[in-house]
């Protein structure tokens, strides 16, 4: 039997399973609990945030769905996903709104762009497989974070707020239906 507090609950959509992970901590690491596996995760640089602002290099507590997975298709073969997401190549023209006085903030755009900006083609193998994460984001509030990704760890051994881990095992959560990660709060 599936427990909430040990491993990911599962529901059937049509033919896919979806699968909800569990992100805890234990003293400055981090891990994911999936379908009894725990895997080792990077998060903010500053841990996790109950009250995430932006800028503030702090993962995001609470409900994070996955909205969509990017990847660089020059680099890395295109993700399996057990669940209906949309699945898109990354452009050298692809960035993240992370202004929060624009109006496009928390959103993709296209570069160059006016506001503040991050760059999705990037020389680092960072955002290779990126995962989309759905907060704050519907509809965006100004100041509240922006760009919370899955992605690949970088050579930092941190996120600005993301949460990160190796290629193999993110695949793999794709493969298997992950569709959210809940983000609980330390204790």
């Amino acid at each position: 039997m599936l427990s909430g507090q040990t491993m990911a609950s599962t529901v059937a959509k049509g033919n896919s399973i979806m699968a909800k992970a569990i992100l805890k901590t234990a003293g400055d690491r981090a891990f994911i609990h999936f379908q009894g596996k725990i895997i080792p995760v990077l998060t903010g640089r500053r841990g996790l945030s109950l009250d995430k602002v932006e800028g503030d290099l702090c993962t995001p507590v609470g409900e994070l769905p996955i909205r969509r997975v990017l990847y660089r298709a020059d680099r890395i073969s295109s993700p399996v996903c057990g669940v209906e997401l949309p699945v898109e190549p990354i452009a050298p023209n692809d960035g993240w709104c992370d202004d929060p006085a624009h109006p496009d903030y928390n959103r993709a755009v296209s570069l160059p762009h006016p506001a503040s900006c991050e760059t999705l083609w990037r020389e680092d193998h960072v955002y290779d497989l990126c995962i989309v994460m759905g907060w704050n984001d519907a509809p965006a509030e100004s100041g509240r974070g922006s760009a919370i990704f899955l992605h690949l760890p970088p050579v930092s051994g941190y996120t600005e707020g993301c949460i990160a881990l190796e290629e193999k095992e993110l695949r793999a959560l794709l493969r298997d239906g992950l569709s959210h990660i809940t983000v609980e709060n330390p204790s």
